[in-house]
């Protein structure tokens, strides 16, 4: 596979549900999780992964990412859906995710909270929270 192709919210979801080898990856701060939410994965008898593509608070990026997905059991043989805020993050991780060695790499489009709407907030246009799927605080 050449890219990270874009996936909905939606069908990552389904994707989850379909194939145990399916993973997600969330890939933003831990301020962010703590203070946004998580996916929830939990009806899936799944559990989303944690790793940090960049470190709050320098942001800068998490030169160990390949070995924290090595170290949550993620393989090459695995589809690993990235999620981020929006869908940036994501997609560099999913990239970079790649070039270590994890092919089968997927961006979930619009990631957690997608773009802002007319009044500045973010979850009501688009992406995961916005597609009404489960997700949690942390």
């Amino acid at each position: 596979m050449s890219g990270v192709p874009d996936v909905s919210p939606a069908d990552s979801w389904a994707a989850l549900e379909a194939d145990p080898n399916a993973v997600l990856v969330d890939v933003r701060t831990d301020a962010e999780w703590n203070f946004v939410g998580v996916p929830d994965l939990s009806s899936l008898g799944k559990q989303v992964v944690l790793i940090p593509w960049q470190v709050f608070p320098t942001m800068q990026v998490n030169g160990h990412f390949a070995e924290h997905l090595r170290k949550a059991g993620v393989t090459a043989d695995s589809h690993v859906y990235y999620l981020c805020r929006s869908g940036a993050r994501s997609l560099a991780a999913g990239q970079a995710a790649q070039a270590a060695g994890f092919p089968q790499a997927f961006n979930v489009a619009d990631g957690f909270e997608g773009p802002v709407d007319h009044e500045g907030h973010r979850g009501r246009v688009a992406g995961w929270k916005a597609n009404n799927l489960p997700w949690r605080q942390r």
